[in-house]
């Protein structure tokens, strides 16, 4: 359909039967939400296409979160990854628009058992390592639809092992990855590139996603499931495009805290999924930080949880 669509167009174009023409790579995103649609891409009338238009139709990635829309509860680690996906997706099309959105923060729990990530053995490790991974490889695949998308280039920590940084060449189709031990070559990247860095964990780690980020030598730096994080790691200008946090009241799960970019940081209760309060970045983040204040969410989880087993006794 698409080699088609694209021999059509140049025929039309040759017999002058059109003077303009979305680029071939607004046309092959368009067309994968099921519709065709320009009005997001920058018209070509016969002369060059700028890097403005380029990146344009490089990232129409769809409709994804419409603004005001309420984040919900993933009922699976798949529907986790897509929304996610979708998140990181509505934030760097906000680059091009006209608002610079470079640096992108994404976390969530990688193992559904949530006993599992802090439990410190080996096989909890591995299997961390594991799901990280198979996001990485997720968001590889939605960032660059082949073979219109922009150039990918995954960075593993430098504190990564060599098996891992292994395991994640083999897994990982369609971005070129690289470990982080002793830096970036600068050579290898272009103002296009969107480099996504699996759990940075080191000073240097942060320093180079910060450096990348404001310096304009790429496109879109994102942060999937920073490790040992403190609060001079992520500076406040990056974005939080995804976040699920799950919170717990008397050793169970009560709620959630998710912000699913552009909709704003939502607490939800784990049991009615009903929407128990929402803050913008100002609200809710730590001063000068990427991070979020957990105390008023938890806060709310609580009070949900006891009027709940008020109401029950009542009955």
């Amino acid at each position: 359909v698409m080699i088609v669509l694209l021999l059509k167009l140049c025929l039309f174009a040759k017999c002058g039967l059109v003077n303009s023409f979305t680029t071939p790579s607004a046309v092959r995103i368009q067309q994968r939400g099921g519709k065709i649609r320009t009005t997001a891409s920058k018209r070509v009338t016969g002369g060059g296409i700028s890097n403005d238009s380029v990146a344009l139709s490089m990232f129409n990635f769809g409709s994804g979160n419409s603004k005001g829309s309420v984040a919900s509860i993933p009922k699976s680690n798949n529907e986790r990854d897509n929304q996610a996906i979708d998140a990181i997706k509505a934030a760097i099309k906000k680059k091009p628009s006209g608002k610079s959105i470079p640096l992108i923060e994404c976390e969530f729990p990688p193992l559904g058992a949530l006993n599992k990530l802090g439990d410190g053995s080996l096989r909890s490790t591995l299997e961390a390592e594991d799901a990280n991974i198979a996001f990485a490889s997720k968001l590889v695949k939605g960032l660059a639809p082949f073979p219109f998308g922009p150039k990918i280039n995954v960075f593993m920590s430098s504190a990564a092992s060599n098996s891992y940084v292994t395991k994640a060449k083999t897994k990982i189709k369609g971005g070129q990855v690289l470990p982080l031990k002793g830096g970036v070559d600068e050579e290898v990247l272009s103002e296009k590139d969107i480099c996504v860095m699996v759990t940075p964990s080191t000073r240097s780690d942060y320093q180079i996603a910060e450096k990348l980020a404001s310096s304009g030598q790429v496109f879109a730096v994102i942060i999937v499931n920073a490790f040992a994080k403190d609060q001079k790691s992520i500076p406040s200008s990056a974005t939080m495009g995804y976040f699920l946090k799950p919170l717990t009241y008397n050793s169970q799960i009560a709620g959630f805290l998710i912000r699913s970019y552009p909709s704003e940081w939502t607490v939800l209760d784990a049991f009615s999924k009903e929407v128990l309060g929402t803050f913008t970045d100002d609200e809710i983040r730590v001063k000068n930080t990427n991070t979020p204040d957990l105390r008023q969410s938890g806060k709310l989880v609580q009070s949900s949880v006891d009027q709940r087993a008020i109401r029950a006794r009542q009955l």
